[in-house]
C-alpha cells in the first residue's frame, strides 16, 4: 500500500484535474506524471507510485485524455450557477489542450517551493510532454522522461493497413468538414474504442503535430522533438506490444535525432515495463539525482 494525498490542480485555463501526490510534502524534487491515452492517475503504478523516497514525490493526475469518455470541469466564476464542462476523455480531447493540462500540474508542483522538476510520460503522455516542451521551452522543468514513445501512426498501418487507415481518414474529414469534430467513427469505419473524428485526426495522420516520433518516416523532420533543447531520457521496452519494428531500430532512431539524449531498451518487457521494474527505476533516479 502506497501512502497519497488527494489533490486538485487548477490549470491556467481553469480547467480543473484530479491528481495524488505520493512522496514527502516538501521534497527536493517532484516528477510529474503524464499517463497515456485512456489511462489514468492510478495507472503504471509499478512505475509511478514506486518513485517517491525522502527526497522524491511523484504527482501522478488525470490529463483530460483519461479514460474513453469524460467529463472536464472548468472553475466557476461567481456569475455562474454551475461549472462549465466539456466533453474529454481518450475519444474526445483535443491534443493540443495537453499544454494546459501539463502547465497546471508543473505549476502546482512548483506552488510546494519545488525547484527540481522533471516530467516523466507515458506512451500517448510521451508525446504530450514533448509537445508541451516545445510549446513552453521547458521552462520551470529540468528535464524529460520518456517510457515506451510508440507512433500511433506507425501502428496503425502496421496493424490495419494504409487502405483502412486511409479510408478512415476520409470519413474523418468528411465529420470535421461538416462541423462534427466530436461525432464517433462507426465501428465499420474504424474499430478502435471510440476515437471521435478529430481525435482520430491527431492520432493516425502523418501530418499531425502529434505525430511526434516519425520513426517509421525517414524523410520526415521531427522538428517538435528537435525543438525541445531539454535533459532527455528515453525508456524503451524491448517487446513493447505496440511498435511496429524491433526495439533496437526505434532506439538507434532516437539516438540519432536527440545524441544527447540517454536511450536505454529494457529487454523482455512490454508497454508497462512489468518485469523490468528495476530497470526502470534505476534509469530514473539516476536521471533525475546523478549522486544518488
Amino acid at each position: 500500500m502506497t501512502p497519497c494525498h488527494v489533490v486538485q490542480i487548477e490549470t491556467p485555463k481553469k480547467y480543473l484535474l484530479n491528481g495524488l501526490w505520493f512522496g514527502p510534502k516538501y521534497p527536493k524534487r517532484v516528477i510529474v506524471w503524464v499517463h497515456g491515452l485512456g489511462s489514468s492517475a492510478f495507472s503504471m503504478g509499478n512505475i509511478a507510485h514506486m518513485l517517491p523516497d525522502g527526497g522524491t514525490a511523484v504527482l501522478a493526475f488525470n490529463n483530460r485524455g483519461h479514460d474513453v469518455v469524460a467529463n472536464l470541469s472548468k472553475k466557476s466564476s461567481s456569475s455562474e450557477k454551475k461549472p462549465k464542462r466539456i466533453l474529454a476523455g481518450a475519444a474526445h480531447e483535443k491534443f493540443a489542450d495537453c499544454v494546459d493540462d501539463i502547465q497546471g500540474a508543473v505549476n502546482f508542483a512548483r506552488s510546494a517551493g519545488v525547484k527540481n522538476v522533471f516530467i516523466a510520460g507515458h506512451s500517448t503522455g510521451c508525446q504530450k510532454s514533448i509537445y508541451w516542451a516545445h510549446k513552453k521551452k521547458m521552462k520551470g522543468v529540468k528535464g524529460i522522461i520518456l517510457l515506451a514513445p510508440v507512433n500511433d501512426y506507425a501502428g496503425a498501418l502496421a496493424w490495419h493497413g494504409r487502405a483502412r487507415v486511409l479510408r478512415a481518414t476520409k470519413f474523418a474529414r468528411a465529420l470535421v468538414k461538416r462541423g462534427r469534430p466530436h461525432e464517433l467513427l462507426p465501428a465499420s469505419i474504424w474499430n478502435e474504442e471510440g476515437d471521435d473524428a478529430q481525435r482520430f485526426l491527431s492520432l493516425y495522420t502523418p501530418d499531425s503535430a502529434e505525430n511526434i516520433f516519425p520513426y517509421n518516416d525517414p524523410k520526415k523532420n521531427p522538428r517538435i522533438l528537435r525543438s525541445v533543447k531539454g535533459s532527455l531520457l528515453v525508456l524503451w521496452a524491448g517487446k513493447d506490444e505496440y511498435a511496429d519494428r524491433p526495439a533496437e531500430g526505434i532506439a538507434g532512431w532516437f539516438k540519432t535525432e536527440r545524441p544527447a539524449a540517454r536511450v536505454v531498451v529494457v529487454p523482455d518487457v512490454g508497454h508497462s515495463f512489468k518485469g523490468g521494474e528495476t530497470s526502470v527505476l534505476r534509469a530514473i533516479k539516476n536521471f533525475i539525482d546523478p549522486n544518488n
